[in-house]
């Protein structure tokens, strides 16, 4: 019996999600044009499951590049409503669109010129009558063996949600870079760590002059054990790369005489190369795309700045 409702819920909440696509209009187009013109903070509101729903729409803006807050249309009545300023939006979820608390703050919201974007199940319902665009997040009927509490729904709303924060993303051209910088902590931010996070700097960078002799070479690939040396000039600007493999083929080809011959000579002179305020996850691509386990790193002149190792990445638990 439990795996039987199980089921059901999910098929009812799966069909839910496959018909939201057909109810995407103009009116969506509308009410993502209406948050990106916000200049003040995008104001989410809701009240019950619709509230919890509310607060996650407004985290996922928030994190991806539209300042956001959530408020509770009970607390705003008493006091809250000072958060409201004119630049703000605000979007209002009520399936029914009938909810006492949010209708109370449409006098505030209309004095104050506050565009309003509701997600509603009710399109002739008294709020969406009052709002600026209506987004139709209605249901065939909810997941609740009893029809009466909000599962299908809240799924609806919530997936509304994510395609308006995720549609505001990409016309807001945030990036990688942006998403890294709003995400400081946690897992996400062990994923979205610079190169110069996790680079090999100063004396741990193995590097030699182009006229080295191939035994400084090795003593110096040996030393710092990370199974290449950077060629450098005297200008600090990076001149080529000598990598495990580059070592044994000059020596299969030159033989014993290798030993009296300069860095120069055995150096690949094009190596790869990434920037310090690259991604590291770009880093690892790169290295699997090229097949290598390192990458010198330099700056916009062509200096050495670093070493970013393959190994440095799987330490961080980045992937």
């Amino acid at each position: 019996m439990s795996l039987e409702t199980a089921r059901k819920v999910l098929e009812i909440e799966a069909r839910t999600l496959a018909e939201l696509p057909k109810r995407l209009d103009q009116n969506f187009v509308k009410a993502v044009e209406t948050l990106l013109a916000c200049r003040g903070r995008v104001v989410v509101t809701g009240m019950g499951k619709s509230g919890i729903i509310a607060q996650k729409i407004s985290a996922t803006l928030s994190s991806t590049g539209t300042p956001s807050f959530f408020l509770h249309p009970a607390e705003a009545l008493h006091g809250d409503l000072g958060r409201l300023v004119s630049g703000d939006a605000v979007l209002a979820l009520s399936y029914a669109g009938e909810t006492e608390e949010i209708l109370r703050l449409l006098d505030t919201i209309k004095r104050l010129a506050i565009p309003l974007v509701s997600m509603t199940g009710k399109t002739r319902s008294t709020l969406a009558q009052s709002s600026d665009v209506v987004i139709d997040a209605s249901v065939r009927e909810e997941a609740c063996p009893l029809g009466l509490a909000p599962t299908a729904s809240t799924t609806a709303m919530l997936a509304m949600g994510d395609a308006l924060a995720m549609a505001l993303l990409e016309r807001r051209g945030f990036k990688e870079e942006d998403f890294a910088a709003l995400h400081p902590a946690g897992g996400l931010a062990v994923r979205l760590r610079r190169v110069e996070n996790v680079m090999h700097v100063g004396d741990e960078v193995p590097w030699v002059a182009p006229e080295a002799l191939l035994p400084d070479v090795i003593y110096e690939m040996s030393k710092k054990g990370l199974g290449l040396a950077a060629v450098v000039g005297e200008d600090g600007r990076l001149a080529g790369i000598i990598s495990d493999g580059d070592l044994r083929r000059f020596f299969q080809r030159e033989g014993n005489q290798a030993l009296s011959l300069p860095a120069r000579d055995c150096m690949s002179p094009h190596p790869v190369t990434i920037g310090r305020s690259e991604l590291a996850t770009r880093a690892l691509n790169l290295m699997e795309a090229r097949r290598i386990t390192a990458l010198l790193v330099v700056d916009g002149s062509g200096k050495l700045e670093g070493v970013v190792h393959i190994h440095d990445l799987w330490r961080t638990e980045m992937f």
